[in-house]
This record gives C-alpha cells, structure tokens and sequence, in this order.
C-alpha cells in the first residue's frame, strides 16, 4: 500500500504546482506618506498635519504561455492624515481608482494597456527628476504644465503601447477617447473636450545616463519636454525643460505659451540624502510680465531601510500674478518633517 500511496501523493503535488502556475500572480502594494508642517501664504500661516498622494493598490500578471502575458492594475488614493478616501479625479472624496484602472496585454512584441493610467510623458520629464519626496505634498513641481485630461492628471478612456526595450530605449503612445460625455462636478455637468487627447513619451537610459522625452496634446493645449539624469560616485543631477501652450485651459482665450525648467541634485551618504532643486517659469505670453514664477526646495532624506524614510525639507513658491502654489501675490512656503513607508 506504500508504493502507492506515495504515487498518489506524488501526482497530487505535482497537479497543485501546475496549478498553481496558472494562476494569477496578484501584489497588494501602497504608499502612506505624510508630513507635519508649518506653511505660509503670504501673511496667511498653519501648522498641521498632511497627507503626500498616500496610495495603495492591487496589481497582477498571469503567464499565458508563449511569452504572453495579461496584467492588471487598480489603485485608489487616500488621505493619511485623517483616513479618509481620495479620488485622483473626480469625485475627490471616497475610495475610488481614479488613481490607475488598467488591463493590459505583453508579449516580445511590447504592451497593450487600455483603462485609466497617468500620462507617460509626465513619468519621462517631471517625476523623473524628483528625487526628493516623489513630486507629491507641498514640495511638489509647482510649475510643471499638464494639459487637463478630461480631469486631471490621471487619463480616462485610454488605449496605450509600449514597445519593448530596443538597446535601452522604450517608447509609449497613448490616444485618450473624448466619447462625448459630460463631467458631474459638485452637481453642474461640464462638457469633456470634444477632441481625442495624445501623449508620446521616449525614454533612454544606458549606463548611469537617462534621458527622457514627452509630448501631450488634448483641446488645443499641449507640453512637450526633455529631461537628463546623470550619476556619478555618490552625486546624482537631472534636470527638464518643457514647451507649454494654453489655449483654453487657465483663462478664457488661453494663457498663449510659456518656457519652463528645473534643475535638481542629490548628494547621497550611507544612509542620507541632500537634496536640492530649482524650478524656473517664464511669464505667459498672453497674461503679462508678471506672470512668472519661481520654486525652490532643500531637502533631507534618511532611509531607515530600502522601504521606510525620515525627511524634512523647506519648500518657496514665489507667485506672480499667477497663483502656481497657494495664493496670487502672494509667496508660499513650507517647512517640513514627514515620514514614509512603501509597502
């Protein structure tokens, strides 16, 4: 009875591995990020406790045989200072994944993703070269142009391709689908643009040299964009330009067009990290001279492991007419500590 007893058990171990690789493989992640901070709005001060784009999502992958792949992502916002739920767009209250809702297929010949994802060119020029606390919370680019997606920065209704990497480059092209609905915003239905949105994004890297491009275009507004980030021994700088054009978006006949920039750099040390970086806006062309801005940020970081950090850092909008952070006329700054851990 042994002999088989031990085939029978053989056979079932080897039917529950088969098993098992069939199915999908799904990851539970996130990120709960805040700060305490003291900021001031020109004469206008606060001390309190707030959120940096906490997050958490699920996310899996199941292997179809022949290098073909099917994914998913959903992820939904929160806010870690009092818990409560935060859509990326709207409604902005309540658990939602306004955030990333996307299915997608991947094979040798690269990915197909449909759903709501955040433009790609966004990740190749502006989040690429914030280092410091992940272009989230009161230190966030300021200054960075994003044509509206029918609500934010997150895209609807989207199909997308990436190519596989050639040689270190990838690319992804993206077409957002108007679908001629309307938008309920606080019980007023707002018409979505009646024209698709575009996003085209390249990146490069090779060595300790990355380089990055984007280009995003929806209801006459567009942005296009380089970036650079170079490492060497414990010094990391990077830095992008973007080319904006606003013809609807900020003011009734469009802002016209603008210049922008930011250069940023990291000293790391065991376990620290300082930060420091600048951004610069030229004055928009159809609102006055004033209509520039700057931005400013220095920062610490302390990894208290690959996934946890102690930071603080002190961040200065200096607004214009234009209000970038905070109010118009008025300059904004933060100084903060804060405390973040992925999971």
């Amino acid at each position: 009875m042994q002999k088989p007893s031990r085939l029978l058990l053989a056979t079932l171990a080897l039917l529950g591995t088969s098993a098992v690789f069939a199915q999908s493989s799904v990851t539970l992640y996130g990120r709960v990020n805040t700060t305490v901070e003291h900021q001031k709005d020109g004469d206008v001060s606060k001390t309190g406790l707030f959120n940096n784009s906490s997050r958490w999502g699920i996310r899996g992958t199941e292997d179809l045989g022949g290098g073909l792949k099917a994914g998913f992502v959903l992820e939904s916002g929160f806010n870690s200072d009092d818990g409560s739920g935060s859509g990326w767009t709207h409604p902005t209250t309540g658990m939602t994944f306004a955030r990333q809702s996307e299915v997608n297929l991947s094979g040798g010949f690269g990915m197909i993703r449909l759903g709501n994802f955040t433009p790609e060119s966004y990740y190749a020029t502006a989040d690429y070269v914030s280092m410091h606390n992940h272009d989230t919370g009161s230190s966030s680019d300021a200054l960075y142009y994003d044509p509206v997606w029918f609500g934010g920065m997150s895209t609807r209704n989207k199909v997308g391709y990436r190519t596989p990497s050639l040689g270190g480059l990838t690319v992804d092209a993206a077409v957002s689908l108007h679908e001629r609905t309307v938008d309920v915003v606080n019980g007023v239905s707002t018409p979505l643009p009646q024209k698709n949105g575009f996003d085209l994004a390249a990146n490069y890297n090779v060595g300790a040299l990355h380089l990055g491009a984007g280009y995003s275009a929806v209801n006459s507004n567009n942005q296009f964009g380089l970036r650079a980030l170079y490492t060497f021994g414990q010094f990391t700088v990077g830095g992008y330009y973007q080319r904006n054009k606003d013809d609807n978006q900020f003011v009734a006949g469009g802002a016209g067009t603008r210049n922008n920039f930011r250069l940023s750099g990291m000293y790391a040390l065991g376990a620290s990290e300082f930060h420091v970086n600048v951004g610069r806006a030229g004055k928009w062309s159809r609102l006055g001279s004033d209509t520039d801005a700057t931005q400013w940020t220095l920062g610490y970081n302390y990894n208290l492991s690959k996934r946890t950090k102690l930071y603080g850092y002190y961040t200065r909008v200096n607004n214009g007419t234009f209000a970038y952070k905070g109010t118009a006329d008025q300059d904004f700054s933060s100084i903060a500590l804060g405390m973040r851990h992925n999971f």
